[in-house]
């Protein structure tokens, strides 16, 4: 997790954020167990209360659950369950913007898949090696 806070919003949020992007990078995995919150909090210098206020969030969200004496843990289909939802505001937040943006500059369909396979290859290690 990056150790840098910015003042868009409050830390208990970013750390919960983090989490979430962890879970849909696959990083955590379902069943995995969440870093403790005194780790937590000693790594990244916040309060513990901190800390678990956005643990609270995740288990609140259905996507970690708390086992009495084990710590938190990655619900089954929390993945899933974090891809529709971010896949929704992907398309009611950005996509409108984006889609605007291909007509003003009036981009066609092949154009954009050009683009994405030279973008796919330039981050491609295998790519570069070539």
């Amino acid at each position: 997790m990056d150790r840098e806070w910015n003042d868009s919003q409050p830390i208990y949020r970013q750390l919960r954020d983090r989490v979430v992007d962890m879970i849909l990078d696959g990083v955590l995995k379902e069943g995995d167990p969440l870093p403790s919150v005194r780790n937590v909090a000693a790594e990244y210098r916040v309060n513990p209360i901190t800390v678990l206020k956005g643990y609270q969030e995740l288990v609140d969200e259905k996507l970690v659950e708390t086992k009495r004496g084990r710590g938190m843990f990655i619900n089954a289909g929390a993945r899933n369950l974090l891809l529709q939802g971010e896949r929704q505001k992907f398309l009611a937040e950005q996509w409108p913007r984006i889609y605007a943006t291909i007509q003003r500059l009036g981009l066609t369909p092949e154009e954009l898949l050009d683009a994405a396979a030279t973008s796919r290859r330039s981050s491609d290690p295998a790519e570069k090696e070539r």
